[in-house]
């Protein structure tokens, strides 16, 4: 049945999370999409309950709840929930407006989410667009095969045969090219039997997105024993990628195989109004409405306690990665081997034992729901978070990049830039927005603190907005955006997204040497009101100018000498800049590296100097712990 959006005026969403099941409910009033009642409970997708519907009745039970609590005065009690699942049109159409709503749509990851495994002929071209193809769809990426990925052809079987994926992505080659190395990948898959980790007994889908005149071959070598499906290839020739025929493929085996061997999923998709979404795949599809809908370019972040999601939008190119070991509990002690005990140590503004830091990472570990106790236990937790922000982040940046293995013509004034094809296509300069999720950006006891996390672990450049999502229900808007774009995005602009302000950051010359209290920057606030603010700003220093959320100004900015803030080095600009909790942050510590001193007595220091500043930390209980 098709949906008209205009006649959409109720709308329920879920997200079905490993642990919690998340609802909210959108209805249309005063002219506009808000969201009005939020409910969560525990999934049930493990045992004793064994069906996932469970906990999205007793989500969407609390919000009922919550509904008859603001209107029983007028005696109408509502209810959502009938003995065949949520109530809505698509299935009432004569329903009452007491009884159920216009639209549910919902979101998983409980059960581990998508996991997939991708393969390529060559792991820097095909298997590199393979790889961004599935983390597009919201799948964990568990291993990338290639032809000349280092490993004996035994120990690839080996791999595919331990691993038990979802599905597996297949390309290679582009259109009318050799199929000899696309087969050889497809007998490799064929020798390993790999068996899907769901459903004991079904075939495991392969999606074949590679050289158009293999399909025969490997139709004849996987098409009896596995559940092969066919697509156009994701690189019809070197100069192009075309991912989304694979991605809407994974979609659609995500829900037939995935969501239907899962212990209820079989009946919530009975009740939905539209297929089923990954939830990381979801949020990446909000984040790409967004920016498509702005004109902007985006970073999304999520950060939980085992992964770590990164998501971009540069050059209307959207990209995703996982990075799976690093996270702020089960995964934290990943992020203390990837990072290192020094890098960990300089976002720690106290004298603390390396010893000491290190248990209490191993206590955060084995005991992953705890929250921090103290002010120390917060510096140290906000610390970590950077690390593991800033390792993601890296992470993202090697596979947001331009197709490799393409000839590129550059004139005169090309000559001698080092970039082409294969750079990353994350520009920091032209970045627009930040958006920050997950318990330790969004839940963070001071606003502040998020700010500065961001600050530090991606160091923007220029002019950025700085945001966090509230509650996180991008993951019912993503897919909620499918349906209803309109909705999806009113209610992320106003109800999810806290705006925090706006970041300006002047980047220093690659070759200028530049000592701590030099001349930087002067920023002058011109406001709505006629009223006006100017502060100067030292290099090595961060500073705070006073701009409401939801209030505008023009923003004078002139750099000195040897910075740029956008528009070249030593080049004034003005711009339009919006305010938030945290108004507007000038940020002259500095790029490429930011400055922060390397000997532990001065950089305790500069740390404590600029937490005082900006007001991060309560400061004279932090001074009272280095005494």
């Amino acid at each position: 049945m098709a949906i008209d959006p205009k006649k959409i005026k109720s709308i329920l969403a879920t997200d079905c999370g490993s642990t919690t099941t998340k609802a909210i409910l959108i209805e249309f009033a005063d002219g506009e999409y808000r969201l009005m009642k939020r409910g969560e409970a525990p999934t049930t997708v493990e045992a004793p309950f064994e069906d996932v519907t469970m906990g999205v009745r007793n989500a969407i039970t609390e919000i009922a709840e919550l509904k008859n609590q603001e209107i029983t005065e007028k005696g109408a009690a509502v209810s959502y929930l009938d003995d065949h699942g949520v109530i809505t049109t698509s299935r009432i159409p004569n329903r009452d407006e007491n009884r159920g709503v216009d639209l549910y749509v919902s979101t998983s990851s409980a059960g581990g989410g998508l996991q997939m495994m991708v393969s390529g002929v060559v792991s820097t071209m095909t298997a590199e667009s393979a790889e961004r193809a599935a983390l597009g769809a919201g799948a964990i990426v568990m291993d990338v095969i290639a032809q000349n990925d280092g490993r004996a052809d035994y120990q690839k079987i080996q791999r595919i045969r331990e691993l038990r994926p979802d599905m597996i992505l297949l390309s290679g080659g582009i259109d009318g090219g050799t199929t000899v190395h696309v087969a050889e990948l497809a007998e490799m898959i064929h020798a390993a039997q790999p068996r899907p980790r769901l459903g004991i007994g079904f075939k495991i889908p392969i999606i074949f997105a590679g050289n158009k005149d293999a399909r025969p071959l490997v139709d004849k070598i996987l098409g009896e024993e596995t559940d092969l499906r066919i697509v156009d290839n994701i690189r019809p020739v070197l100069e192009q990628e075309n991912l989304g025929p694979a991605r809407d493929e994974i979609h659609h085996l995500f829900m037939e195989h995935v969501m239907a061997q899962a212990p209820g999923y079989d009946k919530l998709m009975t009740w939905v109004d539209n297929p089923i979404m990954p939830t990381p795949g979801a949020v990446g599809k909000l984040i790409e409405e967004t920016a498509r809908q702005n004109n902007i370019t985006i970073v999304g972040v999520d950060i939980g306690g085992a992964t770590t999601d990164v998501f971009s939008v540069f050059e209307d190119v959207f990209n995703r990665t996982v990075s799976a070991n690093l996270g702020m509990s089960y995964s934290i002690c990943n992020v203390l081997n990837e990072a290192g005990i020094e890098n960990l140590l300089r976002w720690v503004p106290l004298h603390i034992e390396v010893s000491d830091l290190r248990n209490r990472i191993r206590n955060k570990m084995i005991r992953p729901t705890t929250i921090p106790q103290s002010l120390q236990d917060l510096v140290v937790e906000q610390a970590i978070a950077r690390e593991a922000l800033r390792l993601a982040f890296e992470h993202h940046k090697t596979l947001a990049v331009g197709l490799k293995g393409i000839q590129t013509q550059r004139d005169i004034s090309e000559a001698f830039d080092q970039t082409g094809s294969g750079q990353t296509l994350v520009d920091l300069m032209g970045l627009h927005m930040i958006i920050g999720s997950g318990g330790v950006l969004s839940h963070a006891p001071r606003r502040v603190q998020s700010v500065m996390m961001m600050l530090d672990a991606f160091q923007p450049e220029g002019v950025t907005k700085l945001t966090v999502d509230s509650i996180f229900m991008m993951p019912q808007l993503g897919v909620l955006s499918e349906v209803h774009p309109v909705a999806a995005t009113q209610v992320f602009d106003r109800d999810c997204l806290i705006r925090l302000g706006t970041a300006i950051a002047p980047v220093q010359g690659v070759n200028s040497k530049v000592k701590p209290g030099n001349e930087c920057v002067s920023v002058t606030l011109k406001r709505q009101d006629g009223s006006t603010d100017s502060i100067k700003v030292p290099f090595g220093s961060i500073a705070r100018m006073d701009l409401e959320v939801g209030e505008f100004a023009t923003a004078e900015i002139k750099p000195a000498r040897g910075f740029d803030c956008g528009k070249g080095s030593g080049s004034s600009m003005t711009i339009e800049v919006e305010g938030g909790l945290c108004g507007v942050v000038v940020d002259a510590r500095g790029r490429k590296p930011m400055y922060l001193p390397t000997e532990p007595k001065e950089r305790v220091a500069k740390l404590l100097e600029w937490i005082e500043s900006m007001d991060v930390y309560p400061i004279e209980t932090l001074k009272g712990y280095l005494e």
